[in-house]
């Protein structure tokens, strides 16, 4: 070979390589031929042993997908096709043949079988045709099987084909994987949705291997949603028949909202369950939640839930009942335990770990072996959550909010990993159609525990927009979960995303109308739009304090009036309007696509807490509005020496001085000395209906934050001010410390002298004692948004 090459050195390089690369796209077409199995024309043949409605509900999802795709339909047939006609056949793992077709031969070696839900793949290839074989261990690994092919294959105009053999067995890893889809006014999709567009959905989560659907079936005295199509109470059955027609375990979510020592309502509640009961044609499992909401004893839950199994098992013999332990107290957990021990109820199937349960550790291990443990994790909420977002950047914090479109994927494999050994699997709480790329790899992750999140972003792009662009797509959103990351300012990444997905977007117009694509294209806009707008607000109210900072006793209000006006440039001259425009027709199309509702003027979501992006597209990432109303109070003032000091405190609130320090408690980029996470933080849809005019940096906040400060002068004394609402108990290198000024009124200030002693090492760490305050509304619990070292 040496002297083969030698031979041609006399060539030129670019001659040379292109001899190679002809040789090597030869070489590689030939092998790729070589691999492929053209499914083209090709019918569908399926085991007259698959029960119903499975024989016809797999044999519909791959024709009908596959139509959608390619614009031709696989021919069912009932009898084999003649040599050379490209087959897909369905059949049971004990299926030997079909009709006269011998089955392929059961595996040896590595993995030779297969256990409950799983399925092989087995491609045979030659002359006389090509065979793909999906072959289910049951009913489910059918569906299953099928859901693989179709997330597989190449599918565009006249093409259908799988690019390489295959011969793999598969199984799932956890046995409970499902979501929640819950028909109610809270929900920012699901409660605009038709009878089609939630058998489309289920079908969807079941191609990605997800088993089981959570309804909501009572709407605990909401008023019906403007957009429900039909009324919940037909909904819900409906749901029940799709999970019958996908082999899908029905669960139900059916909080007690109560007082369980009532009589009447719990006679009332156990015949309304009952008459649901009745009319479900499937429902295998209720899942009853403690304490959130509700607030009963679980000496009154436990009998409460042993009747309502009685009546569940006459019309669904194999039905269980569940419970989380979610707003327990301490007393309340140890009954439950105490009760499982002397009751032994064999009624309770098992224990759900929700947000606000006992840890997922401690619940296995105190949980008997008999009784199962699901997970109910929060994958829809980006902050004030179970999984908030670490390092959320403060202006996507009062713009993107709670509930936006949120993939995290990466996030959620390392949540996924860590708490799942714990568990027999989830069923995720979800509140529309936002999180759906979170769906798809909570599903493929409780498959396979160890799948590659790159390869599972490939298949969800592979599938809903094409194999052409399957990596290209699955990079993009793992770079809007990039964009997530650290400050927004100096995340150069968001304008990499945003032009990435724009070039896409021009390449691909077929997909326009596909709902995924619009919220996808979304988020790349609306970070870029954002991070734009934060640049430009933030400099505009640098300059305005620099005017403030050189006011005098003779310029005081001519001052504020500049500075007003300078920082109002972020209305009269925005920035960023074609972007801007693009995001509000994304905004429309998906609320036409898909009932998405991010504008409460345009689409009457429930709140704006609930994904109303739109509402706070332009809110503002300076403090324009807390600056005209403190200017107001300023000019008030009779004394100019007061309000030279007030507009001094204004102009150096985040730049107090050399050798002093500030931090915004809730601000990644501006909170450089802070260890604790901002996830007690709320987004600004709470406050004043998403209209707060206070300062941004009291909108969010902690209530127990930790802070290291290094490299202080050993012979300074140093103050430390905090600015918040109630109580501030402040530890100096664990130290308490008595303050000389403490108001717990809002936008307020308290101060702590540091001893000397503290500072001699030339470093302290600051922190937070929790107060007790569990007789408040979360509402009205203290909060921390500012605090100050400032070097006397």
């Amino acid at each position: 070979m040496r002297s083969k090459i030698q031979s041609y050195s006399f060539l030129p390089t670019s001659k040379w390589s292109a001899i190679c690369l002809v040789l090597l796209v030869s070489g590689f077409a030939h092998s790729l031929y070589a691999q492929t199995v053209n499914l083209k024309n090709a019918v569908l043949i399926a085991s007259p042993a698959i029960p119903s409605p499975m024989k016809e509900t797999a044999a519909a999802v791959l024709s009908e997908e596959i139509a959608k795709r390619t614009g031709f339909s696989l021919k069912n047939t009932a009898v084999w096709p003649k040599i050379g006609v490209p087959t897909i056949a369905l059949v049971l793992s004990t299926d030997t043949e079909l009709f006269g077709k011998p089955a392929p031969a059961k595996r040896t070696g590595e993995n030779p079988e297969f256990k409950k839900e799983g399925y092989r793949i087995v491609t045979e290839t030659s002359e006389k045709g090509n065979i793909i074989w999906i072959i289910g261990a049951d009913s489910r690994g059918i569906l299953f099987g099928s859901g693989w092919l179709l997330r597989n294959l190449r599918m565009d105009k006249n093409i259908l084909q799988l690019d390489e053999k295959a011969d793999f067995a598969t199984s799932p890893d956890y046995p409970i994987r499902g979501h929640q889809l819950g028909y109610r006014t809270t929900a920012n999709t699901y409660d605009a949705w038709t009878t089609g567009q939630f058998d489309q959905y289920i079908r969807e989560l079941a191609i990605f291997g997800t088993n089981a659907i959570e309804g909501i079936p009572f709407q605990e005295g909401e008023a019906p949603s403007p957009h429900f199509k039909i009324p919940s109470a037909e909904m819900r059955i409906k749901m029940s028949e799709m999970c019958q027609k996908y082999d899908m375990d029905y669960w139900v979510w059916t909080p007690a909202t109560f007082n369980l020592k009532d009589e009447a309502k719990r006679k009332t509640e156990i015949e309304m369950h009952e008459e649901f009961y009745k009319k479900a044609p499937r429902l295998d499992h209720i899942f009853f939640p403690g304490g959130d909401p509700g607030e009963n004893e679980p000496s009154d839950v436990m009998p409460f839930l042993k009747e309502l199994q009685s009546r569940l098992v006459k019309y669904h013999p194999n039905a269980k009942m569940w419970i989380s332990l979610q707003g327990f107290s301490v007393e309340q957990i140890d009954y439950f335990y105490k009760y499982l021990e002397t009751e032994k109820p064999t009624w309770l199937q098992g224990v759900v770990s929700g947000p606000g349960s006992p840890p997922m550790a401690e619940t296995r291990y105190r949980l008997p072996k008999q009784y199962q443990h699901r997970e109910y994790p929060d994958i829809t909420h980006a902050i004030r959550c179970e999984f908030p977002v670490e390092k959320y950047d403060q202006a996507f914090a009062l713009t993107l909010g709670r509930e936006s479109v949120n993939p995290r994927p990466y996030a959620f494999a390392k949540i996924h990993e860590k708490y799942a050994p714990f568990t027999d699997g989830f069923v995720s709480y979800s509140d529309g159609s936002h999180d759906d790329v979170n769906k798809v790899l909570w599903s493929m992750r409780a498959w396979d525990v160890k799948k590659d999140v790159h390869q599972i972003l490939k298949e969800y792009a592979r599938f809903f927009f094409g194999k052409n662009i399957d990596n290209a797509v699955a990079s993009g959103i793992e770079a809007l979960e990039q964009n997530w990351k650290g400050s927004l300012a100096e995340n150069g990444g968001v304008e990499m995303t945003y032009q990435f997905w724009k070039n896409l977007e021009s390449t691909n117009p077929k997909l326009k109308d596909n709902w995924r694509w619009q919220m996808l294209l979304l988020r790349g806009y609306y970070d870029e739009y954002t991070r734009l707008r934060l640049i430009n607000e933030q400099e505009l109210e640098k300059q305005a304090n620099e005017i403030l900072a050189k006011a005098d006793n003779q310029t005081i209000t001519k001052s504020m009036d500049q500075a007003l006006a300078i920082v109002n440039k972020a209305d009269t001259k925005p920035i960023a309007r074609d972007i801007r425009k693009h995001i509000e027709d994304l905004s429309d199309a998906l609320y036409i696509s898909i009932g998405l509702q991010t504008s409460s003027a345009k689409h009457k979501p429930r709140n704006p807490e609930r994904g109303a992006v739109m509402d706070f597209v332009d809110y503002p990432l300076n403090n324009r509005w807390w600056l005209a109303d403190e200017f107001e109070k300023i000019k008030k003032i009779k004394d100019p020496a007061e309000q030279l000091a007030m507009l001094k405190r204004i102009a150096t609130w985040e730049n107090p001085g050399e050798g002093s320090y500030y931090d915004d408690i809730s601000s990644v980029a501006k909170g450089p000395r802070v260890k604790t996470i901002s996830d007690d933080a709320t987004d600004v849809a709470w406050w004043d209906s998403g209209k707060s005019r206070k300062r941004l940096s009291s909108q969010l906040f902690q209530r127990e934050p930790a802070l290291d400060y290094v490299n202080l002068d050993p012979g300074a004394r140093y103050i430390i001010r905090v600015a918040g609402y109630g109580e501030a108990l402040l530890r100096v290198d664990g130290q308490r410390l008595s303050p000389t000024i403490y108001n717990k009124e809002e936008n307020s200030f308290k101060e702590w002298i540091v001893p000397l002693s503290l500072t001699q090492d030339g470093k302290i760490s600051v922190t937070f004692d929790g107060p007790e305050e569990s007789d408040l509304n979360w509402r009205k619990n203290s909060k921390i948004s500012d605090v100050w070292l400032l070097k006397e």
